[in-house]
This record gives structure tokens, C-alpha cells and sequence, in this order.
């Protein structure tokens, strides 16, 4: 038995037929870590679906409404990029429910994940990229609510910047003045005036930390999205970006957001695209070095006592299994760096 949560459910399976997104990569996730013996069953409880006051707390009522009527425009349903459906809505109504599940396990238990979630596309009034909610936003608005958390920071290596996330929680950092930030190591990794871009990527970031969200967003500046809201802190990386500057870059934004920001849960939205065989990503990573970067998250939040809640995101490798690898090996990384403080 593992010492922290893996929530999943068959039915995270999302109904979207023939589709770069590997729909079924959560239960072969599921069947991987059991094959492997990695897991138990006993470590996968199963989430209830978010409630429509969940997702109030993130989505405006006209688009609830219209995911839950079916009456999206043509338009919206093209942004969505998946094919709508009623059962669509449900698999991410359980997502987010999945989300909610892990952040409060994480609470109890250090860290947890949700084996799906990360939809790091998704605004208020509607969906962009594959995301249809935004579970990670819901999942911290509730807890929020319920009173077990006040202040949240998400990190996310998606390859895609999470410019949902940042339109979601821009408060956090909304009048502040953009700064830059060198290559220095990481001791001496703060903002400074101007905005500064470097020759192996750059990093802006807004220093004001008033909000009750600090966002994270490292990923490939020349790829989707185009337009990208402003995170708390973003790590624009130039194509082809390998292990050992994306690792450094990912140390740099992590002590540099934590000297600004003490929060009470690390959201981590571990996706498996920064891989070098990804069809979507156009950086250089090796499957060793995602698990390292899997690792440096979770050496950093366990040094500051900080829990973690682990969602997927994307990952569309060429063939399927190395995404799958990939996500499992999150885990392992997890159980190795936890399990020895159980």
C-alpha cells in the first residue's frame, strides 16, 4: 500500500473517438501500475463528480448551463476541440470531482494524485485545447471554501502554457509590472526591472503577490497557445530544449516563486508533452529527465513541507506506451521520494 492516493475511475475515459488525445491512457495508466506492482488496488479510490456548486466556483453559469443543455454554439464546440457530448461533461464533472478528492488526500497525506485531471485550457466561460473544466482551478476554489486552504500555488510543465490557469487566478498578479529574470543560478534567481529575454529561454515574471493563487507555467514559448495571459511566473523555453536546461530553468522558477509565495498546496500538472517523441511538443526531454523533473518537484515541496496534488495533463507521444511511462513514472518517483517517509 502506497502512502499517499491515487483516485481514478474507469469512467475518467473520455468519449471523443479517433484523437491525438490518447483517451485511453488513464486506465492503461491504471493497469500499468498495477501490472507493475507499483500500486494496489487499495490505492486507487474512486471520486464522486464534482457538483454544480463546485464548478460555479470556477465557470460562469451561462456556460454550465450550455454544457449542461448542449447548447454550445458551433463556435464553441471548434474551440473546444473535442466533440461535445453529455457524457463528455460527465467524465469531466468526475474529473474535477477526482481533483477535489486528491487536493484534500494531499492534505492528510503529504501528496496525492488525480490519475487525470490537469485541464489547463479551460476559462471561465468557455473551453479551449481538449478542456472542457478547469478541475485544478474548482479544486482549489473548493477547498478554499471549505476552509482547509488559503493559499495554493499551481506548477505546471505542460508543454502548452496554462493560459487558463493564469486568466483563472490572475488576481494573483492582476496591475502588477512585468520583470525579468537572468540566468543566474538559482541562489541568486529574483526579479529584476525589465523585462529580460534570454538566449536559451525567458522568464517573465509579476512580482506581486497580493493574490491567494501564485501560477506557474513552464513550457515551449513557440507553441500553442498563441496568446498567452500572463502567469505569476512563465518560463518561455525555446524549441528543443533538453533535461539539463529545462531542469535548471524549472529550479530557478520554483526558488524564486517560493521566496515570493508560502503556499499552503503545490497543485503540479505533470504533463507528459515536454517528451522529445511528443506529435504536440517540439522540446527535447527524455523520459529519464521527465522523471527527474517529476522528482526536483517533489524534493522541493518535501523540504517545505508543502503538500502536493498531482494532476496529468497532456501527453501525445507517438506511441502511446511512452506516454503512459511517463505518467507511471510520476508515481514512482513519488513512492521513491515518499514512501521512505511514510
Amino acid at each position: 500500500m502506497l502512502p499517499f492516493k491515487l483516485v481514478y475511475s474507469d469512467d475518467y475515459y473520455l468519449p471523443i473517438g479517433a484523437h491525438v488525445f490518447p483517451a485511453e491512457k488513464y486506465r492503461r495508466i491504471h493497469q500499468r501500475l498495477l501490472k507493475t506492482r507499483v500500486a494496489d488496488p487499495s490505492d486507487f479510490p474512486e471520486p464522486s463528480p464534482a457538483s454544480d456548486e463546485d464548478i460555479l466556483l470556477v465557470h460562469t453559469p451561462e456556460y454550465v448551463r450550455k454544457l449542461k443543455t448542449g447548447t454550445l454554439s458551433p463556435r464553441e464546440e471548434l474551440q473546444m476541440e473535442v466533440p461535445y457530448s453529455p457524457e463528455l461533461v460527465r467524465a469531466f464533472y468526475l474529473a474535477a470531482g477526482g481533483s477535489i478528492s486528491a487536493g484534500q488526500s494531499a492534505l492528510k497525506d503529504k501528496l496525492a494524485f488525480n490519475i487525470g485531471g490537469g485541464f489547463h485550457h479551460a476559462f471561465p466561460d468557455h473551453g479551449e485545447g481538449f478542456c472542457v473544466i478547469h478541475d485544478v482551478a474548482v479544486a482549489i476554489r473548493r477547498m478554499q471554501k471549505d476552509g482547509k486552504i488559503r493559499h495554493a500555488m499551481t506548477v505546471d510543465c505542460d508543454v502548452h502554457q496554462g493560459n487558463g490557469t493564469a486568466a483563472i487566478f490572475s488576481s494573483a498578479h492582476a496591475g502588477a509590472a512585468p520583470a525579468g529574470m537572468g540566468g543566474l543560478p538559482s541562489a541568486f534567481f529574483a526579479p529584476s526591472s525589465g523585462a529580460q529575454s534570454l538566449k536559451s529561454g525567458g522568464i517573465k515574471s509579476e512580482s506581486d503577490t497580493g493574490g491567494d493563487v501564485f501560477t506557474i507555467s513552464l513550457h515551449q514559448q513557440n507553441n500553442y497557445p498563441a496568446i498567452k495571459p500572463p502567469s505569476s511566473i512563465d518560463v518561455n523555453l525555446a524549441d528543443g530544449v533538453g533535461d539539463d536546461d529545462y531542469l535548471h530553468w524549472l529550479d530557478n522558477a520554483l526558488s524564486s516563486g517560493l521566496r515570493q509565495f508560502t503556499p499552503e498546496l503545490l497543485c503540479y500538472v505533470a504533463g507528459a508533452d515536454p517528451y522529445r517523441e511528443d506529435q504536440l511538443g517540439g522540446l527535447s526531454l527524455t523520459i529519464e529527465g521527465l522523471k527527474k523533473r517529476d522528482e526536483l518537484v517533489f524534493r522541493v515541496a518535501r523540504a517545505r513541507h508543502i503538500p502536493v496534488m498531482v494532476t496529468y495533463a497532456g501527453g501525445y507521444a507517438h506511441q502511446v506506451e511512452d506516454t503512459v511511462t511517463i505518467h507511471c513514472n510520476t508515481v514512482v518517483a513519488a513512492k521513491e521520494m515518499f514512501g521512505k517517509f511514510a
